[in-house]
């Protein structure tokens, strides 16, 4: 009941003390009863027999002295016995009227004894409690209760009414709260509504809303305050001013209210604490997230002692219910926003990805995209080498934390354990690396990036573990929520999709790319009419397309060493062209290999288990890493294209190594292609020539001017520096008749020369048509007496054909190259062949000229 009724109730226990002498009811009314109805008669017939005896003993003495003293006595005595009967009847009658009183009265109780019991009985149900009841009872005052039943059911009726009225103000309250409260969409606008709102309705100085943590501490996270007073808002508190065990009970629904802090059983620190605050009275009810404990809705009376109504209580129960609801709402809605959001975000991260056209953009939108999408410090793409060691390849980092794009990380503690959990899809979220039972060394690793809480997962490309996506939280200890986590498995996964697209990409874009260098190249190779042109663009064209520090051309020789023939490097490596090189370790079994088509590529020089011998050798060039390619010409090994990477160690792509090789194919088809336009422009040279030597040679009318004519235009054919015309003696020594050679070297005309070595048997194959082509005299197995007789010249290679007259050895025709040993082509060496012919037949026509002319001479 209100506070109005408990006085007035007050007020009438002191008034019902005053019946507690008087008598029941029942009694009372016997009493009225007999009274009303005997004691009239009884007074009636008293009065008239003491009425009858004063008037007869006034009469007495009359009658006496008129009629004498015996009738008189007679007569007396016959009055006073009739004023007795008359006595007596009234008497009679007055029982028989208080009996008949006294049934009527019983009957009349009857009807209010039972009315004031059940008037009773509903008071008993409506205030077991109350004072007085239990007064009349005692005293069996039937009507005096039921008078005061009557009363207080009266005055009950009055404060249901109001009781009604504030229940329905109460609950359009609760109504209009429960709408604001579910209008709002997050959690902060719940709560802040909720204070709002309950404050003002119940007028309550402060309300404020106290959450758990994980660790029974709590914070104040809501709050709504009269000025003037203490904020309480973010204060976190281990004990929040209740009493001992509260949360157990708050956990099962209780709700406290408490109207004097100081007549509470509450101890002094929790008192203390309210009093910090200026708490005099407070109401609290838990809120329920779920069927979890979330937090307390606390109202505090700060101005005065408040006694709170049930009705009050049971309102602010009722909205921390509410608020419980809302926030369950609240979480769902903000889980739907979520996942809307992330999954909005998802799809503009996947779309930034997939426009991105090659890795090294899908990786750096990844970690772009996705570190503003967590709102964390640094995302990072960490690839794997193939000892599961690896490098930051990609990173976004916030400033004023260390940047570890590029750093090589090899992680110890990294096993093939946990190869196999991210192969399988593992994403491991870590919201306290001091926390989280890791290892010390993984510890370690992830302080000296300043990490204070990190969440990876792993990047799959072609279904084999590529890398690990990472972000790091350095500004403190982070609180993974699992939209979060599943967000980032999605971006890990979708780079991984992302990055087969761009390699798939990058591979068809690669091939257009091949097949336009290739054709590119091979259409610049194929321009150069010569080998040396087409070995020189070679090497540069492949250099400029491969991005690499050198490639070369590495020709063999019959002993499989050989000498780099062309070559293309960058200014800052040495150059080693013209070098010859005898690798020892290079054997048959390379040379069957290359011969069938192998290509070789080495990504490091010191990581494929090569030779200490192969080391060396390509260490004194500077070589990190090399791709070589066999070059194969007339279907046999010519050699070998050979690319160098001198400033690192580099990954060959399979695209790189499909060009290269086809590259080294197309030289080879291009060495025999420039073969053969060498050999056509060389026999049609060959061909112009020998027409104009003959020619030249057929103006000479003499022997002697057929010789010079000779020697000279041979000498300017071949470009060699000496040309020389030998003929022979009946016991083969022989003597030089015509010579052409340049300044530099010594002249040998009409040197008489005795060769020992020169057998008959030399002589019978000159006489069939020997020719010899010496490229180095001393790699020829000649005999110590010709080189030294070629030597005394300062031959290096020769060329000696026969010159036949008359069906007879006349001398021999000679080249001699002394610059240097050289390879004489076959072409030359066919046109020096046909010259020497050329020569024996004009020396035949000179000398059949000269006898006609010696014999038209004799005949004058």
């Amino acid at each position: 009941m209100s506070q109005s009724f408990s006085q007035n109730q007050a007020r009438q226990n002191r008034q019902q003390r005053l019946w507690q002498q008087k008598w029941s009811l029942k009694t009372k009314a016997i009493v009225w009863a007999l009274s009303i109805s005997v004691l009239p008669v009884v007074a009636i017939g008293t009065a008239t027999y003491f009425y009858g005896s004063n008037l007869i003993t006034r009469q007495i003495p009359q009658v006496s002295q008129e009629n004498g003293e015996s009738s008189t006595s007679t007569e007396l005595a016959l009055q006073e016995r009739q004023l007795s009967l008359l006595l007596a009847g009234m008497g009679g009658i007055g029982i028989v009227a208080g009996a008949i009183a006294v049934f009527v009265a019983n009957r009349a109780i009857t009807r209010i004894s039972k009315a004031a019991a059940m008037s009773n009985n509903i008071k008993n149900k409506l205030r077991p409690d109350s004072e007085f009841t239990q007064i009349f009872i005692a005293n069996e005052d039937e009507l005096v209760m039921l008078e005061r039943n009557i009363s207080l059911f009266t005055e009950l009726l009055s404060v249901l009414a109001q009781e009604k009225e504030a229940e329905a103000d109460y609950s359009e309250l609760l109504t209009k709260i429960t709408r604001w409260v579910r209008e709002s969409f997050n959690q902060q606008d719940v709560l802040k509504t909720t204070s709002d709102e309950i404050r003002k309705a119940l007028s309550i100085d402060r309300v404020t809303i106290f959450c758990f943590n994980s660790n029974s501490n709590g914070t104040f996270i809501a709050e709504s305050v009269a000025p003037g007073l203490p904020r309480i808002l973010g204060v976190t508190v281990s004990e929040p001013g209740f009493e001992a065990g509260y949360r157990e009970k708050y956990q099962n629904g209780s709700t406290r209210a408490i109207d004097n802090i100081f007549q509470t059983d509450l101890s002094d620190s929790d008192i203390e604490l309210l009093q910090q605050y200026s708490v005099k009275s407070n109401l609290v009810a838990p809120i329920f997230k779920g069927k979890e404990l979330f937090g307390l809705l606390i109202g505090h009376q700060c101005s005065r002692q408040r006694f709170w109504k049930q009705s009050e209580i049971d309102l602010f129960a009722q909205v921390a219910m509410q608020v419980g609801f809302a926030l369950d709402y609240a979480t769902l809605l903000e889980q739907v926003d979520t996942k809307a959001d992330k999954a909005q975000i998802f799809i503009e991260i996947t779309r930034s990805i997939r426009q991105s056209l090659n890795e090294e953009d899908v990786l750096k939108t990844t970690v772009e995209e996705a570190r503003k999408a967590l709102s964390t410090d640094r995302v990072l793409v960490y690839s794997f080498n193939a000892n599961w060691s690896g490098t930051v390849i990609a990173e976004s980092v916030v400033p004023g934390y260390p940047k570890v794009l590029r750093s090589e990380i090899e992680d110890i503690c990294f096993s093939r354990g946990y190869v196999e959990k991210y192969q399988s899809g593992r994403v491991v979220a870590t919201n306290n690396i001091r926390e989280s039972g890791l290892a010390d060394c993984h510890i370690n690793l992830l302080e000296s990036f300043a990490v204070k809480a990190n969440l990876v997962a792993p990047i799959l490309k072609d279904e084999q573990l590529y890398g690990l996506l990472i972000a790091h939280h350095c500004s403190r200890p982070r609180d993974w929520e699992q939209p979060e986590i599943d967000l980032f498995a999605q971006i890990a996964m979708q780079v991984g999709f992302a990055l087969d697209h761009a390699r798939l990409l990058q591979r068809v874009e690669a091939e257009g790319v091949q097949s336009q260098l290739l054709a590119d190249t091979i259409g610049s190779i194929r321009q150069s009419l010569n080998e040396e042109d087409v070995l020189k663009t070679t090497v540069e064209e492949v250099r400029k397309v491969l991005s690499t520090d050198r490639v070369m051309v590495y020709s063999f020789n019959a002993n499989w060493s050989g000498t780099v023939i062309a070559e293309s490097v960058v200014l800052t490596y040495p150059k080693i062209l013209r070098a010859e090189i005898e690798d020892p370790c290079f054997g048959q079994g390379y040379v069957e290999e290359y011969q069938s088509g192998r290509v070789l590529a080495i990504n490091n020089i010191y990581e494929v288990g090569l030779a200490d011998c192969h080391i060396n050798l390509l260490e004194s060039f500077g070589v990190k890493a090399n791709l070589v390619a066999p070059i194969l010409k007339d279907e046999q090994l010519y050699g070998l294209l050979i690319a160098h990477q001198c400033s690192k160690p580099r990954n060959w792509q399979q695209s790189e190594i499909d060009l290269f090789a086809q590259i080294a194919m197309q030289v080879g088809f291009a060495l025999e292609h420039a073969r053969l336009l060498q050999r056509i422009e060389a026999e049609a040279m060959r061909s112009q020539l020998l027409v104009n030597i003959t020619r030249s040679i057929r103006k000479s009318l003499k022997e002697e001017d057929v010789l010079k004519t000779t020697v000279e235009e041979v000498r300017k054919a071949l470009s060699t520096d000496r040309v020389l015309v030998y003929t022979f003696y009946a016991n083969w020594f022989g003597v030089i008749i015509a010579e052409s050679v340049v300044p530099a070297y010594p002249k040998v005309l009409q040197s008489k020369i005795y060769d020992p070595c020169f057998t008959e048997g030399y002589i019978e194959k000159y006489q069939s048509g020997r020719v010899v082509a010496t490229n180095n005299i001393y790699e020829s197995g000649l005999a110590d007496c010709h080189i030294s007789l070629l030597e005394s010249f300062a031959v290096k290679a020769n060329l000696v054909a026969p010159i036949i007259k008359d069906e007879q050895l006349f001398g021999l025709l000679v080249a001699h190259q002394c610059s240097g040993p050289r390879d004489w082509q076959q072409p030359e060496i066919d046109l020096f062949t046909q010259i020497a012919m050329q020569v024996g037949f004009t020396l035949d026509h000179a000398r059949l000229l000269e006898a006609y002319q010696v014999g038209e001479t004799s005949s004058n």
